[in-house]
C-alpha cells in the first residue's frame, strides 16, 4: 500500500470522510463565498490545521484496530503527502471552477476617490472572481439617497446583480442597514469599503466585545524573535536558491556577455534599510551605456514623483527583455541576502537620488529591508502608481508576520508568469 500493509491501507482510506468533515468544520468549503477575494495561499492556515488533526484522528483510528499502524517515518510521509496534495489540488479545482464559472456580476455603489480606487484594485488584483457590471452614484444621507437607494433595492431584488460593493465616501449607518437587508432578502452578498482609510490605515484588525464591534490597531514593532527568524530564512532560502539556480544564473550570463559588450552583472548603488545606500547586483539587461543615456529617455528633474519606470525602454536588450519578463535579472541578489543588505521580501530597493525625493510619508519603504520580490510584485508590479505602491508596502510593514512572507513568495511565481506590469 501507500504506507503501512494493505489493512493500514484500506483503513486509510476508510477515513477520508473524516478529512472531508474536518477540511469544513475548519471553514475550507466555505470562503469563497463570502469574500470578495479568496486564493489557495490564503489557506494555508486552515489546510495544515485540517490535515493535521485529520492525520491524527487517522492514527489514533490505526491504533485502535488489531493489526494495523503506522512507523513514524509513514506518520510523516502520510501528513507531508496529504498536506501538499490538498494544497495544490485546492488550487487546481479553484482554478478550473473560475474558467467554467462567469464571474460575479458587481456593482461599485460610489463615485469618489473610494470608488475609484477599489474598481482600480478590482482591475489589478488576481484572485477575485468579480466582474464590475457598472457604478451607481449615492448622495449622502439617507434622505437625499432614497432615490437612487429605491433603484439599488429594486435592482437587487432583480437579480441584476451578484454583489454589491459599498464605496462611499459619506457613509451612514441607515444606508449599510438599507442595502444589506436588501441583499440578504434577495442572496447578494455585501461588502463595504470603510472611508475612513488614512484614520484607519492598514495595521488594524476589527475584533468584537459582545456584540460590539472594536478596531485595534497595532501599535508595536514584530518582536525581535520574529526578525531573527526572518533573517535565519533569508540566509538559507538565498543559499538553496543560489544553489539550484546556479546553472541557469550562469546561462543567462552567457547570453548576456554574448549579445553585448561588457559585464554581465550590473552593479548600483541603491538605497537600503534607513536609506544607507548599498551595492546591489543584477544580471544587466540593457546596454553597457545605459547610465549614461538616461538623460536621452527621461527628464529627471521633470518627473512627477520620485519613481521611474519605463514600459518600453530603448536601452533594454533583447536577452534582457526575457530575464525581465521572468524576473531573472534579480537572481544575483540572492548574494545581498546572503551579505544581508537585502531580505527575500520587503519593498524593492530604489536608486539613492530617487529616494531623496521622498516625501515622510513615501520614506515609510526605507524603514525596513528591501527585497528580491515583495508587495509591489504580487500587486501589480509596474502597472502601480507610486501612490499605490507605497500604500501595499505600507500594509506590509505595519501588519508584517512571517506568514506574510510566505504568502508573498508562493504569490511570486504566478505573478511572474502571469507578466502583468513586467518592464
Amino acid at each position: 500500500g501507500f504506507v503501512g500493509d494493505e489493512r493500514s491501507t484500506a483503513l486509510v482510506c476508510a477515513t477520508l470522510p473524516v478529512w472531508i468533515v474536518v477540511a469544513k468544520v475548519n471553514g475550507l468549503y466555505d470562503r469563497d463565498h463570502t469574500r470578495l477575494r479568496h486564493q489557495t495561499v490564503d489557506e494555508l492556515s486552515g489546510i495544515f490545521h485540517a490535515v493535521t488533526i485529520s492525520a491524527a484522528l487517522t492514527l489514533v483510528a490505526l491504533a485502535l484496530v488489531p493489526g494495523t499502524g503506522l512507523s513514524l517515518q509513514e506518520a510523516l510521509l502520510l501528513w507531508g503527502v496529504a498536506f501538499a496534495a490538498t494544497f495544490l489540488l485546492r488550487g487546481l479545482a479553484r482554478r478550473a471552477w473560475r474558467a467554467l464559472v462567469a464571474p460575479e456580476r458587481g456593482l461599485v455603489v460610489g463615485s469618489g476617490e473610494l470608488a475609484t480606487a477599489l474598481a482600480r484594485k478590482l482591475e489589478l488584483e488576481r484572485g477575485h472572481h468579480v466582474r464590475l457590471a457598472g457604478r451607481l452614484a449615492i448622495p449622502g444621507g439617507v434622505e437625499a439617497a432614497d432615490g437612487p437607494l429605491h433603484a439599488l433595492e429594486d435592482g437587487i431584488a432583480a437579480g441584476r446583480y451578484e454583489r454589491v460593493i459599498l464605496a462611499l465616501e459619506d457613509l451612514d449607518e441607515a444606508t449599510v442597514a438599507r442595502v444589506v437587508g436588501a441583499g440578504r432578502a434577495a442572496g447578494v452578498k455585501v461588502s463595504v469599503a470603510p472611508p475612513l482609510r488614512a484614520t484607519l490605515g492598514t495595521a488594524v484588525q476589527l475584533n468584537h466585545l459582545a456584540e460590539l464591534p472594536l478596531i485595534e490597531f497595532r501599535t508595536w514593532d514584530p518582536s525581535r524573535s520574529t526578525m531573527a527568524l526572518k533573517r535565519a530564512v533569508d540566509v538559507a532560502g538565498a543559499a538553496v536558491a543560489l544553489t539550484l539556480t546556479a546553472p541557469l544564473l550562469l546561462a543567462a550570463l552567457a547570453a548576456i556577455r554574448i549579445e553585448s559588450p561588457g559585464s554581465p552583472l550590473f552593479r548600483q548603488r541603491r538605497a537600503g534599510r534607513y536609506g544607507v545606500p548599498f551595492t546591489m547586483l543584477k544580471l544587466r539587461t540593457m546596454v553597457a551605456d545605459a547610465e549614461a543615456r538616461l538623460g536621452d529617455v527621461v527628464d529627471v528633474d521633470g518627473l512627477a514623483e520620485p519613481v521611474f519606470k519605463l514600459a518600453a525602454d530603448p536601452r533594454v536588450t533583447r536577452v534582457g527583455r526575457l530575464l525581465r519578463r521572468l524576473s531573472l535579472d534579480e537572481l544575483p541578489q540572492l548574494v545581498n541576502v546572503l551579505r544581508g543588505d537585502m531580505s527575500l521580501v520587503g519593498p524593492r530597493p530604489e536608486e539613492v537620488w530617487l529616494t531623496r525625493r521622498y516625501s515622510p510619508a513615501e520614506a515609510v519603504r526605507l524603514s525596513v529591508r528591501p527585497g528580491i520580490t515583495g508587495p509591489m510584485q504580487v500587486h501589480g508590479r509596474g502597472e502601480l502608481t507610486l501612490e499605490e505602491r507605497v500604500a501595499v508596502e505600507r500594509e506590509y510593514i505595519e501588519n508584517y508576520s512571517l506568514r506574510k512572507d510566505l504568502d508573498i513568495l508562493l504569490r511570486t511565481g504566478p505573478a511572474v508568469l502571469a507578466g502583468q506590469g513586467a518592464y
